[in-house]
């Protein structure tokens, strides 16, 4: 007998079992997450499109040319491009973040792979990232408390990597200035979250 035999047999006697999917949130709910303490709101983003876009050796400048077509400008390090409806930040050498609202850029990734063609490899991000925004007046209260970056010297599109309880994060400061953007990785939300939430009840 082969090993499909029992699929076999079941199609056969008319039953056939489906799985039925329903998408969750990096937090592990069906909508997102919205945490209000003190002065403070901290909320999960649960509907943006990310890809890596990483020049290829010897196309750097075609490569560029792309990137700033499609984002308005090349972010250099600690630098988000912050445009619309695609932002941009830059995570190493020759290799950036793309961002784009998941509503509308679904194959936000397929879309840059056919836009750079060689020029640089695409890769898809969604699911490995969690994001979440936070603003409110003691923000940077929070952030000095938070991790090692120089909050208060940061202007609008600063896009700093950083650790946050030992996780590798990145943080965008936004416009409005008291707005922060944080990512990090999707595995590890609920321990960031943790760690948000803990600070700003320090803080309140």
């Amino acid at each position: 007998m082969s090993k499909w035999s029992p699929l076999i047999l079941l199609i056969q006697m008319g039953s056939v079992f489906v799985h039925k999917l329903n998408p969750i949130n990096a937090l592990g709910g069906n909508a997102a997450q919205v945490d209000k303490i003190g002065q403070l709101t901290l909320t999960e983003n649960n509907n943006l499109a990310l890809a890596s876009v990483s020049a290829r050796l010897g196309n750097e400048k075609a490569c560029n040319k792309h990137l700033k077509a499609l984002i308005g400008d090349i972010p250099g390090p600690g630098r988000c491009q912050l445009s619309d409806p695609i932002s941009g930040y830059w995570m190493s050498p020759n290799s950036w973040m793309i961002i784009a609202p998941h509503d509308t850029h679904e194959d936000l990734a397929s879309d840059l792979k056919a836009r750079f063609a060689e020029t640089a490899s695409v890769t898809e991000q969604t699911d490995g990232w969690c994001c979440f925004d936070m603003h409110g007046e003691t923000l940077e209260r929070l952030i000095e408390r938070l991790c090692n970056i120089n909050i208060r010297e940061m202007r609008s599109g600063d896009a700093y990597r950083t650790s946050i309880e030992h996780l590798s994060c990145f943080v965008l400061r936004c416009d409005p200035i008291d707005q922060v953007r944080i990512f990090g990785p999707r595995s590890s939300a609920g321990s960031l979250h943790h760690a948000l939430i803990t600070i700003m009840k320090a803080i309140d």
